[in-house]
């Protein structure tokens, strides 16, 4: 390759791509039709030797982008990309003809071109199509990153994705193995007999999580509409329809803020399943996990970050209040008691020791969820469901009956990230109603962010939901400990990004 200046690559380029129509070239035909892929080529003769391709004398008709390019007078060398695999193909000036041979000299690394000719194996045993025939395909008018160097550039990579996945190979494994988390999930969940539905996306009303949503307005109808922040509701009124097993893979909007760990476009699975409760969700979960990090990890250890993560059942299973109790006992010095985390003044106490914010008015249950959210959660490494919340952080659960200030929920932890959110379903309209006007009342959160009152959800509660365990797992997350990514925006093909002046 030249020591070019990109501006110089450019117009290079752009006198190829004129020089390649002046012989006649179609630079951007309609289709070409091909015998294999590269893929397949790998797939069929990858672990042929020499002597076996050249005992069979395979012909073949394919195509990719050109990776790299090398010229020794008669003989040349390409190396063309497809399907996540490559391959070498050898041109020699007597074995193509004269108009396909100047066509070849014309191309640059980045085209597209299609190949005819036999497999064998060169002396160095590189798998080679010996090319009798050259096409061209496309022309690359932007001078790609160089190989040997990658797409480095982080912010680079995300807004421009398609470079990404041509020179990072490590990207575009990131991506199959995002789509085999999806199969393997529906699989799992297909197998067991559950239907996948599909619910709206434009709500009239923002309910289903506590969060700020995404707001739009429908012209015809002149309707304010809100996209969706959590499918919830909608898929537990099919359960009051009679769907006893319904699953939704699909995107949530939150029109909050961006970390590692937070994209405001975001993919959910959220299942439900009468006749169930938290506790039989744990152990549901258990097996989908372990059987999606076999399926795409090979076993069930996988690694993140530093750390080695095992997805072997059983995970373990702590009390979130045990968990807090725990922690402030260690860090104060002192036995912190359980019905300290139960009462407001001395929940508030210990709060305000361990350096840990909680928005006014909150009781002593969201102050516990704070103290855990900010001090116990980075402890979780090893999947861990933590269970048994204040009922004042959780609108939609059912009370434990033993213990009106506790819901049976679980939130799933590994890798230092919450990746599941499940509990029992509070199915009684009463007492749904009560937490609704609760919820409004006592606005703890900053903008308004407290979902209106949804009177039909209470409405069809009140046509009558049998007990119902419930769960929504982030997909994104999931990906990023499968895949040992360090940030949300390397699962997202296309993350939101700030606006960026095209240069």
């Amino acid at each position: 390759m030249s020591e070019e200046k990109p501006r110089d690559q450019l117009a290079q380029r752009r006198e190829n791509l004129k020089k390649l129509r002046m012989l006649g070239v179609d630079v951007y035909p309609q289709r070409f039709k091909r015998s294999h892929t590269i893929s397949a080529l790998a797939m069929d003769h990858g672990k042929r030797s020499g002597e076996e391709l050249k005992e069979i004398s395979p012909e073949t008709v394919t195509s990719g982008r050109v990776l790299s390019i090398r010229s020794f007078g008669k003989a040349n060398f390409l190396v063309i990309v497809g399907g996540g695999e490559s391959i070498q193909v050898y041109i020699r000036t007597d074995s193509v003809s004269e108009r396909d041979f100047s066509v070849f000299r014309l191309i640059d690394v980045g085209d597209h071109v299609g190949v005819s000719g036999r497999v064998f194996r060169t002396r160095t045993n590189e798998l080679t199509i010996w090319a009798s025939r050259f096409e061209f395909l496309a022309k690359c008018l932007e001078p790609l990153p160089e190989k040997w160097h990658g797409l480095t550039d982080v912010e680079t990579r995300y807004r421009r994705r398609y470079l990404d996945l041509i020179v990072n190979s490590d990207a575009r494994k990131v991506f199959e193995t995002r789509s085999q988390v999806l199969a393997t999930i529906r699989n799992f969940l297909d197998s067991r007999g559950y239907l996948e539905v599909e619910t709206p996306m434009m709500h009239p009303i923002a309910g289903g999580a506590v969060a700020r949503p995404f707001t739009t307005h429908h012209n015809a109808l002149g309707l304010a509409l809100y996209l969706r922040v959590a499918p919830e509701l909608y898929l537990k009124r099919l359960v009051v329809g009679g769907l006893e097993r319904v699953y939704e893979l699909n995107r949530n909007f939150r029109n909050e803020g961006l970390s590692t760990r937070h994209n405001p476009e975001f993919t959910m699975l959220e299942f439900y399943e009468a006749y169930s409760d938290y506790q039989d969700l744990m152990a549901l979960t258990e097996q989908l996990l372990g059987s999606v990090a076999q399926r795409v990890l090979g076993s069930e250890t996988g690694v993140f970050g530093a750390d080695t993560i095992t997805y072997e059942p059983p995970f373990s299973r702590l009390k979130l209040r045990d968990i807090v109790r725990d922690m402030a006992s260690q860090r104060l010095g002192r036995l912190v008691t359980e019905e300290e985390l139960r009462e407001r003044s001395s929940a508030a106490e210990l709060a305000n020791r361990l350096d840990v914010p909680f928005p006014d008015g909150a009781g002593a249950g969201r102050i516990t969820q704070a103290i855990f959210e900010m001090e116990c959660e980075d402890s979780l490494v090893q999947p861990t469901f933590v269970y048994d919340f204040p009922t004042e952080v959780s609108p939609l659960s059912r009370q434990k009956d033993d213990d009106p200030d506790t819901v049976e929920r679980f939130e799933l932890f590994i890798g230092r990230m919450e990746i599941a959110n499940a509990f029992s379903e509070l199915n009684d309209p009463i007492e749904q109603r009560r937490r609704f006007e609760e919820q409004t009342r006592n606005k703890c959160d900053n903008d308004g962010e407290v979902p209106a009152i949804d009177e039909d959800y209470i409405r069809s509660l009140e046509c009558g939901l049998p007990p119902t365990g419930g769960e929504g797992i982030g997909i994104d997350r999931l990906v990023m400990l499968l895949t040992n990514s360090s940030s949300i925006r390397d699962v997202i093909l296309f993350p939101v990004m700030r606006p960026k002046t095209v240069e």
